[in-house]
C-alpha cells in the first residue's frame, strides 16, 4: 500500500485486501477539498482551484492509488498537476473552448460522434477513476448520468447498422473499463454483432488511475465478448509505470490484446526530453507502443498546463534518432472544431532540385537522395 497519511488511511479504513479491490478504490476516491487537506499539504491556488471545483468547474474525483502517487508537499509533482485543481483553472486564455474537438457538432446518435469518414466514437459513461485537469470532455464528465443503459445506446447502435462505411467503433467515455464487466461484455458483444465493424478500440485510462480494475477476468472477458478489441491508455509520465500499472499492462498484452498508448503533452508534466524518452522507453519495456503525442486540447481553464506548438516540435526533434521507431509516437493536433488530426513535427528536406533532395539526419549530417530516372 502507498505511505498516505495517517488520518487519510483511517478515514477511508485502507487495508490491504481492500487497497486491492477497484471497487473500493472507485468508492473512496478522494471528491472534496477537506479529503484533499488530509492527504495533501495543498497551496492557496490548489485550495482555491479545489474550493471553484467543487462549487461550478471540473468536479475532483482522484482514486487513493493515484492520490498516492502524489508527492504530499510539493505542488510541482507531475501528478499533482494533472489531478489537483488549480485557482488558473479560472483564467481564460484565448483560443480556449468548451468544446474543443466540436464533439457536439458532429453527434450522428445520441452518445455517438462521427469526425471521420470510417470511424466513430460511442460515449458509455462520464464517469472516470480520476478527472484529468485537462480533459477535453470536461463539459461532460460527472455529469450525474453515469454509465448509459443499452436501450439509450440502440440508437446510436442502429446508426452504426445502417453506415456500412464505419469501420472503427472507439468506446470512450469518460473511462468504460469504471463499468461492470458484464456491462462492458454486453456493449462490446453488441458491437460485435454489426458486421461490417472490423475492429474497436477501448479507450480507458484504467491502468494508470486504477490498475486494479485489469483483472484477468476482465482481460478475458474483453477478448472473448470481441476478438478484434485494442485498448488505447493514457500514460503521461513515468512515474505512472508503477509495479502494479506494469502488471496491468502484462495481464492485458497476456491476453492478446494489443496495448497502445496516447500521450498528451503538458506544461510541467512532461515537456522535457527525458521524461518523454524515460516514458516511452518504459512504455515498451511493458509490451505498450506509444501511438501519440497529442497537443493538449484548449479545452477552457486548462491554459497553464498547455504548452507552446513550437515546444512538441523540438521535442520530437530531440527524441528522433534517441528512440527505435516502435518507441517514438507521432506528434499530434487534433484541430479545434473536431476537423480532424494533424501530424506534425520536424522537417528534414533542406532542399529539392532536379531530382536530387536534401536530407537532415538526426546527426545534423546533409545526405543527398537522387530520384529514380524516369523510363
Amino acid at each position: 500500500m502507498r505511505a498516505l497519511p495517517l488520518d487519510f488511511r483511517e478515514s477511508t479504513g485502507s487495508q490491504e485486501p481492500a487497497w486491492n479491490d477497484w471497487r473500493w478504490q472507485s468508492r473512496h476516491a478522494v471528491t472534496n477539498l477537506q479529503a484533499l487537506d488530509k492527504a495533501l499539504t495543498l497551496t492557496d491556488a490548489e485550495r482555491i482551484g479545489a474550493s471553484r471545483a467543487e462549487a461550478a468547474g471540473l468536479p475532483i474525483s482522484i482514486t487513493p492509488y493515484y492520490l498516492a502517487l502524489c508527492h504530499p508537499t510539493d505542488p510541482a509533482c507531475p501528478i499533482r498537476r494533472q489531478c489537483i485543481p488549480r485557482a488558473e483553472e479560472a483564467i481564460a486564455t484565448k483560443g480556449d473552448l468548451r468544446d474543443p474537438l466540436g464533439e457536439e457538432a458532429h453527434e450522428v446518435a445520441p452518445h455517438l460522434i462521427q469526425r471521420y469518414p470510417d470511424r466513430v466514437l460511442l460515449i458509455a459513461t462520464d464517469r472516470c477513476g480520476v478527472y484529468c485537469r485537462f480533459c477535453t470532455r470536461s463539459r461532460l464528465v460527472g455529469d450525474g448520468g453515469g454509465a448509459r443503459s443499452m436501450a439509450a445506446l440502440e440508437p446510436a447502435f442502429a446508426w452504426i447498422e445502417a453506415h456500412p462505411e464505419v469501420h472503427d467503433v472507439i468506446l470512450s467515455g469518460g473511462d468504460p473499463c469504471l463499468m461492470s464487466t458484464e456491462r462492458i461484455a454486453r456493449l462490446l458483444r453488441r458491437i460485435r454483432m454489426i458486421a461490417h465493424v472490423d475492429y474497436v478500440r477501448l479507450a480507458t485510462r484504467a491502468p494508470v488511475t486504477l490498475p486494479q480494475r485489469i483483472t484477468a477476468e476482465l482481460c478475458m472477458a474483453i477478448r472473448e465478448s470481441h476478438e478484434r478489441t485494442w485498448v488505447m491508455t493514457h500514460f503521461n509520465h513515468p512515474k505512472e509505470l508503477t509495479v502494479e500499472a506494469q502488471v496491468a499492462c502484462a495481464r492485458l498484452a497476456d491476453a492478446g490484446l494489443p496495448v497502445m498508448n496516447q500521450t498528451v503533452l503538458l506544461r510541467g508534466v512532461n515537456d522535457e526530453t527525458e521524461t518523454l524518452e524515460a516514458l516511452f522507453r518504459g512504455l515498451v519495456r511493458s509490451r505498450v507502443r506509444p501511438y501519440y503525442l497529442l497537443q493538449m486540447d484548449p479545452v477552457g481553464g486548462s491554459g497553464h498546463l498547455r504548452t507552446r506548438l513550437c515546444r512538441g516540435v523540438e521535442l520530437m526533434a530531440a527524441l528522433q534518432g534517441r528512440l527505435s521507431g516502435i518507441a517514438l509516437p507521432k506528434f499530434i493536433v487534433d484541430t479545434p472544431g473536431g476537423l480532424g488530426k494533424v501530424p506534425i513535427g520536424p522537417n528534414y528536406v533542406v532542399s529539392a532540385k532536379d531530382g536530387v533532395t536534401v536530407l537532415e539526419t538526426f546527426r545534423g549530417d546533409y545526405v543527398e537522395y537522387y530520384d529514380p530516372i524516369e523510363y
